[in-house]
Formats: C-alpha cells, structure tokens, sequence
C-alpha cells in the first residue's frame, strides 16, 4: 500500500496523494478510525516530500476524511463509513430509458460508426483545418490583450445574444460580402451545428418537408432527419442543383425550408454559378419557402473571383437565414458560430439559446474577437489558403495520375469529391485500402438514400502530409486497379 502512487506531471502533486488517499478509503483500503503513516513515513513510503504529505493531510482534514489527535497522529473519519455503508448500487438498464431522440442520434453518429482512422494510417477523413497553420503567437497575445482589458468580465455569466464587440465585427464582416443588414440581427452561437439545431426547432412544421441538396452535409442530415423532417435531395450538376428538378419538387408539394450550402459545397465541393442562385432565391420566394444557407468554407476558393454567399443576392429581402463559422479557416477549438436572419427570427432565438446554453463562452468569444480586431485574419487567411491551395493542387495531380477513371469535383474547401465508374464499390475499396493503411470517407454517407452514391468518396487533404497524399492516392489507385481486373 501506497507505494503504487503513480504520479503525472499536469496536476500539483499533493493533489494527487490527496485524490489516491480518498480513493483507498471510498473503496475500504483505509477503515474509519485507523491511523494514518505519520508525514515523515508517508512522505518515504510514496517517494514526495514530507511537505506535499502536509498539504494532503491539511486538504483530507478540510474535507472532513480525516481528523487529528493531538500528539497522536492522523486518523481516518468516520463520515467515509457513512459514505460506504449509504452506498445504495441501484442498476438501471438505460437502454430501455432512453428516448427515440437518443437512439437515432446514436444511429446517425458518424463519429462511432464510419470509417476511423487507426494510429500510423494516412487518412483523408477529415476536412478540419490543418493545426500546423495556427497562428499561435498571435492567439496567445490576443488572450492576454483581452484579458487584461476585461478579464473579471470574461470570466463572469455573458449575454444570450453574444459578445457585443463580437457581433458589431462580424455584422461588418457579413456586411463587406454584400449583405444588406436592413431588418436583421445576429446570434453567437457554439458553432455551425448549435446554430442549425436552433433554427431548425424554431421553425413551425406544416408539412414537416426539407428540400436540400444530394448529396449534402452529413451532420445537417443527421439533425434534419432528428428534428423529424422528411427529405427530398435535388440533385447536383457541375454548377450547382438542378433547377428543373427543383421546380418540379416546390410545384408538386409544400416544404417548410431548404437547406443549401452553395460554396464548396460539402461533400462534392461544387460552388453555385451566380445565375443559379439568382434562380434558387426567385423561386423559393414564389413558393415562400425559407433558405437555410450553410456559410461553409466561403473564404477557400483557390482560383477564379470571390463568390459572395447567397444572403447577398436578398437585399433587403428576410426569407434567408445564414449560417457562419470559421471553424474550418480558423480554430474549431472555439467553438463559435454565428446566425445572421430576420431580427424577429433572431429574437426567438435569443430565448431559446439562453433555455439551452445560456450563452456562448465570452472567453471564446472575446478571444476571437481581438484576434479579428488585432488584423490577424488577413494575414493567417492568406497564408492558410496559399497552403491549401497547393495541397488541393497536389491531390489533383495525383488523383489524375492514379486514378484517370474517376470524375473530380472540388473549386476550393478542404476536399475532394470523386466519382469512380458504376462498377466500382468504394465501401469495397475501403475495406480492402484499410489493409494497406488508407482511410477516406464512403460518399453514399452524404446520400438521402439508400443505394446512392456507392461508387463515390470525399477525400480530405487539408491535414494529411505532401508525402502521404501522393502514397495514399497511389495506393487507391493500385486497390481500384487491382479490383477492377
């Protein structure tokens, strides 16, 4: 006893012998009433010096685990008898107690049920940014600058709507890509997928329909369909949704919203030609149904002019709510997001964010706020785009080289999407890359349907290596060459 203290360098060290004490007498090692090794002994027995023993023993004793007798010693209480012999080890089978929700959001969870990527293997699963990029000097100052500006307000309960400072940037930002702020208003919110699940539980189910593109964002499927929306996918051309198909769907029946992402789309990476949208927003106002636009990956285009998001072709028009984050240009981490709509819309949900949440972290927000403030962005915007560009390039090459067969798509963004010959299994081909160390994403993941997309996958490259995006193209392109013949 007491010499299989294993200590770790993160936390003080007499918290620690604090901590393994406690546990020995929660779990019987140590009886009410017996006493403890003095702190000269303690401190030989776990190899610490006799004052961490001291602090220990001070913490047990504020705690009420031990007690002292004067010129005696240290002495287990009796309250942790109590604390054992109150111990009532009731069994409850969750899985009969929990709700519909549960279950399908259990079933939807990509995270558990996709392809992982197991340690050493080259993986082009993920689309998040690439952390090498980050520019953490100029975070760590920001942090400093803003607490020593306000840092007891930081700390301390922050507003429903979000950081004043914060909103007022970021309603300049939106307002330098083109949007008309007349009539709208802005919520902070913990990333993209906090602001869609409050949108999509503010809106009034009349006939419980979505429209949205097919394929389309994994995660916006998983909270449509658990918001018990029933979807209806238009498919994708090389510039954009079919709009025949879409008129065809909005004249044949009534839809409550649809939800859109028109630049790099996720996962085929395709940006909606300017008089497609002019097209999608004419006809969602004649048949009066609201556009939810994902702002995703808006800032990544690697050749051609900026495309300006959806909201910016309304005016003054309020049928579009946006959806904005940084979260795959600058740090995920923080976990801010923000909802640019209607400024009714947005006072609806003020109140059911603070039901929720309350607020968005003010640290976070704050943080962010003075890395914008102190002209970061530009600088890190410019250089990470530089950086995936030539990655993007990079995996062009290869998958042009290794895979000739295959039809690509992606203007910009953080992937690509490929489409192999009919014939061609890519849940199949995962399999049998796995065995050689390579892991991508399925695309039927992003399909409505069931039977869709099979001969498609979304490739990641943002943080995989220059060497191992051409190993892990060629060897895609050697397993579809080997299964093929």
């Amino acid at each position: 006893m007491y010499s299989d203290l294993q200590l770790t360098e993160d936390r003080p060290v007499y918290i620690q012998v604090k901590d393994y004490l406690k546990r020995l007498m929660l779990k019987g090692g140590l009886q009410p009433n017996q006493k403890l090794p003095s702190t000269r002994e303690m401190s030989t027995l776990m190899k610490v010096s006799r004052s961490t023993i001291l602090l220990a023993y001070a913490e047990l004793e504020e705690e009420g685990l031990i007690y002292a007798l004067k010129g005696k010693g240290n002495y287990v209480s009796t309250l942790i008898e109590t604390q054992q012999t109150n111990a009532i080890h009731w069994q409850l089978d969750w899985t009969a107690e929990v709700s519909d929700y549960a279950i399908q959001a259990e079933q939807y969870d990509l995270m558990k049920h996709g392809s992982g990527a197991e340690r050493g293997e080259i993986s082009f699963t993920s689309i998040a940014p690439d952390e090498k990029l980050f520019d953490l000097q100029n975070v760590k100052r920001a942090f400093l600058d803003r607490m020593s500006l306000e840092g007891e307000v930081l700390l301390n309960y922050g507003y429903a709507q979000g950081y004043k400072p914060l909103m007022n940037y970021l309603m300049n930002y939106m307002e330098n890509k083109g949007v008309d702020l007349t009539g709208k208003d802005i919520l902070i919110t913990n990333g993209f997928t906090e602001g869609f699940d409050l949108v999509l539980g503010a809106l009034r189910k009349k006939s419980g329909k979505a429209l949205c593109e097919n394929p389309t964002h994994h995660t916006a499927i998983k909270n449509l369909k658990l918001h018990q929306f029933q979807l209806t996918g238009i498919d994708m051309e090389p510039d954009g949704l079919d709009l025949k198909q879409l008129e065809q769907q909005l004249a044949g029946s009534a839809y409550d919203l649809a939800y859109l992402v028109p630049s790099y789309h996720n996962p085929t990476g395709i940006v909606t030609s300017p008089a497609k949208r002019t097209e999608i927003i004419r006809l969602m106002n004649a048949y009066q149904v609201p556009i939810i636009e994902d702002g995703f990956n808006e800032e990544l285009r690697y050749s051609g002019s900026h495309v300006s998001p959806l909201i910016a072709s309304m005016g003054k028009g309020n049928g579009l709510v946006y959806l904005g984050s940084f979260s795959k240009v600058l740090f995920p981490g923080l976990r801010v997001g923000w909802i640019i709509a209607d400024a009714t819309l947005i006072d609806y949900l003020e109140s059911m964010k603070r039901a929720r949440s309350i607020h968005t972290s003010t640290l976070d927000q704050s943080l962010l706020y003075q890395y914008l403030s102190n002209g970061n962005f530009e600088k890190y915007l410019k250089r990470a785009r530089t950086e995936y560009k030539r990655k993007y390039e990079l995996a062009v090459h290869c998958l042009k080289r290794h895979l000739p067969m295959c039809q690509i798509s992606g203007a910009g963004g953080l992937h690509l999407f490929v489409q192999f010959p009919p014939e061609v299994r890519t849940r199949e081909l995962l399999a049998a890359c796995k065995v050689n160390g390579v892991t991508f994403t399925p695309g039927d993941t992003f399909y409505l349907e069931p039977g869709q997309g099979l001969h498609t996958m979304r490739l990641g490259f943002s943080r995989v290596s220059d060497e191992n995006i051409r190993k892990g193209i060629r060897i895609i392109g050697e397993t579809v060459a080997s299964m093929m013949n």
